[in-house]
C-alpha cells in the first residue's frame, strides 16, 4: 500500500509541472506584389518643322529636320528609360 501510495505521489508531482510549450517562431516570407507602373506624363517637344512657315527657304527647312531628329532621337530616349524603368521594376530579384 505504501508503494501505491508512493506510485501514486510521484505520478501526481509529474503531471503538475507545465508542458514545455516552445516560443512562436516569426517566419518572414517575401511574396512579390505586382504594382502599376506610371511614369509619368512625358510629353512630345515642340518639333522644330511644326514651327516652320510654310514657303521657307530650303536651307531653313534643312536645319529644322535636323534640329528635329536631334528632338525625336532626346524624346526617343525618354519613352525607352521609362519603359525600363517599368520593366526593371517587374522583375522580381
Amino acid at each position: 500500500m505504501k508503494w501505491l501510495m508512493l506510485m501514486l505521489t510521484v505520478v501526481l508531482t509529474g503531471c503538475t509541472g507545465r508542458a514545455n510549450v516552445p516560443d512562436p517562431v516569426y517566419v518572414e516570407v517575401k511574396v512579390p506584389v505586382q504594382v502599376p507602373c506610371d511614369p509619368g506624363a512625358i510629353e512630345a517637344p515642340a518639333f522644330a518643322v511644326d514651327r516652320l512657315p510654310i514657303g521657307s527657304s530650303i536651307d531653313k527647312q534643312m536645319q529644322a529636320l535636323r534640329a528635329e531628329r536631334h528632338q525625336r532621337i532626346g524624346y526617343e530616349k525618354e519613352l525607352k528609360a521609362a519603359v525600363d524603368s517599368c520593366r526593371a521594376t517587374a522583375k522580381p530579384g
